[in-house]
């Protein structure tokens, strides 16, 4: 079921729905192996959905929630006020949270970017809305889409559509995006991108714009940079025998969760292979079907 939050937005006078399907629900609950008086992490709480399952499944489990999108923290905060003091918020970026002596006998990522952040226009994280270049999951950082798109070298902007987006064309689409600077909207960037790839492209299975669009926003937010980092500390952050859940959404992040896990002195992975949607939650939610989730459990120290 969709789940519906209505939280204030600082730029609009009216409230807007917090739009949330938690992916891979039941595989992510069980793989955390939830313990009754357990305390657990949600390093990326969105509008609450995961939280609120971990939080239900025994009275005394306590959760700290973390996002670094200010909507998604009033989303959550209503959703999971049930819950009282059994849950603490912090606004930021999972790579610069720091527990202290906290530990924790479960860590969850989803890593997905959330529905109304593609769905809410002027966000400017989808060329299907025209708004304005923004793709900032946190809206108080300074650099946005428009700032990179605009005064980015074109080597350096055709290497970074390659290398987050994994488009084949990066070269010609960053060619003609410097020719047509400044851009400012999503409308206009996508229609830069249109023009520049051959027709047969234009009928393609995705939009041509889809990967230069998913590489501004890794390269906006630093995706990979900070899960990267979070990989690296997160795991002291376990108690032993503690469980890290790691969902993904596309190959370039899901690689560096397997090498994380693997790489990790203190981690045993547990999911040889990635989990992903069944066919029944790919027909409820289309944005599903890339999740992949991965887990690992913290050894105990010698």
């Amino acid at each position: 079921m969709r789940e519906t939050f209505t939280v204030a937005n600082e730029n609009q006078p009216e409230a807007l729905p917090f739009h949330h399907i938690p992916v891979l629900l039941k595989e992510a609950i069980a793989h955390l192996d939830l313990k009754p008086g357990g305390c657990y992490l949600d390093a990326t709480v969105g509008g609450g959905g995961h939280s609120s399952a971990i939080l239900s499944t025994h009275s005394d489990i306590t959760v700290t929630a973390l996002d670094q999108d200010p909507q998604a923290i009033a989303a959550a905060q209503h959703h999971l006020a049930k819950y009282g003091n059994r849950v603490q918020f912090w606004h930021g970026n999972f790579a610069d949270y720091d527990p202290g002596p906290q530990q924790f006998d479960g860590i969850l990522a989803d890593l997905g970017v959330s529905s109304v952040q593609f769905d809410q226009a002027d966000r400017g994280f989808s060329f299907r809305h025209d708004a304005p270049l923004d793709m900032r999951m946190n809206q108080h950082q300074v650099q946005s889409a428009a700032d990179l798109i605009n005064h980015t070298d074109e080597t350096e902007l055709a290497n970074l559509i390659y290398q987050y987006g994994e488009e084949r064309l990066s070269r010609r689409i960053a060619r003609a995006i410097v020719r047509s600077r400044p851009l400012s909207t999503t409308a206009e960037l996508s229609q830069v991108i249109w023009k520049a790839v051959p027709n047969s492209y234009q009928r393609g299975r995705i939009h041509p714009a889809t990967r230069t669009f998913q590489a501004l926003r890794i390269a906006v937010n630093r995706e990979l940079e900070v899960l990267q980092s979070f990989l690296e500390r997160s795991p002291d952050w376990l108690s032993s025998n503690g469980r890290l859940v790691i969902i993904s959404f596309h190959s370039l992040e899901d690689r560096i969760v397997k090498f994380a896990f693997r790489e990790h002195p203190s981690l045993q992975v547990i999911t040889k292979k990635p989990l992903v949607a069944s066919p029944d939650e790919i027909s409820e939610n289309s944005r599903a079907r890339s999740a992949k989730l991965r887990a690992a459990q913290r050894q105990p120290s010698d």
